[in-house]
C-alpha cells in the first residue's frame, strides 16, 4: 500500500515538497551506485552502442575514401577498420533481432 503515513505527512509538513517530489527524489537516489555516480539505464546502453557502431562506420568509411583518393597507403590499417565496423554492425543486428524476438514473445503470453 503506498498512501499517505504518518511520516510522510510529516517530511512533506518539514520540506514543502509533494508526494511525487518525494518519490522522484528516491527515485533519483536508487538509480545511483555505492559511489554515487548515476547508474545507466538499458536505453542509454543501448544508444551509446549504437553510437558506438555509427563512429566505426563513420571511421572506416573515412579511412576507406583515404585509401581510394591515394592519401594513405597503409591497407592493413583500413581493412581492420572495416572489418570492426562489420563486426560490430552484425553483433548489433544480433541484438536487434534477439530484442525483437523477446518482444514477440512476450506478446504471446496470455495473461
Amino acid at each position: 500500500m503506498d498512501g499517505l503515513r504518518l511520516s510522510t505527512s510529516q517530511g512533506i509538513l518539514d520540506t514543502g515538497k509533494t508526494l511525487s517530489d518525494l518519490k522522484t527524489k528516491e527515485l533519483k537516489t536508487s538509480l545511483t551506485d555505492n559511489d554515487g555516480q548515476p547508474v545507466k539505464n538499458f536505453a542509454d546502453s543501448l544508444k551509446d552502442a549504437v553510437q558506438s557502431v555509427n563512429e566505426l562506420q563513420k571511421n572506416a568509411d573515412v579511412m576507406s575514401q583515404k585509401l581510394a583518393t591515394g592519401e594513405t597507403k597503409n591497407i592493413p590499417e583500413v581493412m581492420l577498420a572495416v572489418e570492426k565496423a562489420d563486426i560490430a554492425l552484425k553483433l548489433m543486428v544480433q541484438v536487434r533481432n534477439k530484442m525483437i524476438e523477446a518482444y514477440q514473445e512476450i506478446m504471446r503470453m496470455q495473461v
